[in-house]
């Protein structure tokens, strides 16, 4: 009977190895960057490198943000109305076409991946110089209205000097910040080379 209970331990030891190994080797084959690029990948390159240039915004943060706006795909609308691969809404778009001086914009525009990518860069970089580059305000203005943030700091909400994730009054807001700077930093372990 010993005998008996003492061949079932070994056994139920051999298997709970097996699955230890299996789970290092799994987490061994997703730290390889070539398979989390998968989940993490970089399309419009050129157009996010070229108009982040342009613009003086990082183009993994512009990464990030489209990740999460619209999992790339550029035909994206939300129920709020936002289109494109950043989400932009139209009066937001209009306003950015008449800063830039482009005379030919139309609300179509917006499904076309370069035009959406160059307006949505031009407006993160409005919101860095308006919030003095902090990424937190700036991901938290780009989502909840740079209109909020100004709110929220103005009435003490938030503290712009020591901005906490977790004082942002929206939640929808609070957790958009959150998954954008988690984006944000899968791309610069995989992209920053």
């Amino acid at each position: 009977m010993a005998k008996k209970r003492f061949k079932r331990w070994i056994n139920g030891q051999k298997i709970t190895l097996l699955v230890i190994l299996a789970v290092l080797l799994g987490y061994s084959i997703w730290q390889q960057s070539d398979l989390q690029k998968i989940i993490y990948p970089y399309p419009h390159r050129i157009i996010i490198e070229k108009y982040s240039a342009l613009y003086g915004v990082d183009p993994l943060f512009v990464l990030a943000v489209i990740r999460e706006e619209s999992k790339f795909l550029p035909q994206s609308e939300s129920n709020k109305g936002a289109k494109g691969l950043m989400q932009l809404m139209p009066k937001t778009a209009q306003s950015i076409a008449e800063s830039i001086g482009d005379k030919e914009y139309s609300d179509k525009d917006l499904l076309n991946p370069e035009k959406n990518i160059q307006y949505g860069t031009w407006y993160l970089a409005s919101l860095q110089k308006l919030f003095s580059n902090n990424q937190t305000l700036v991901i938290a203005a780009y989502n909840g209205g740079q209109g909020h943030v100004k709110e929220w700091i103005k009435s003490g909400q938030i503290d712009p000097g020591n901005i906490r994730k977790q004082d942002i009054p929206f939640k929808e807001t609070r957790d958009y910040v959150g998954r954008v700077l988690n984006s944000y930093q899968k791309y610069i372990k995989l992209y920053r080379t």
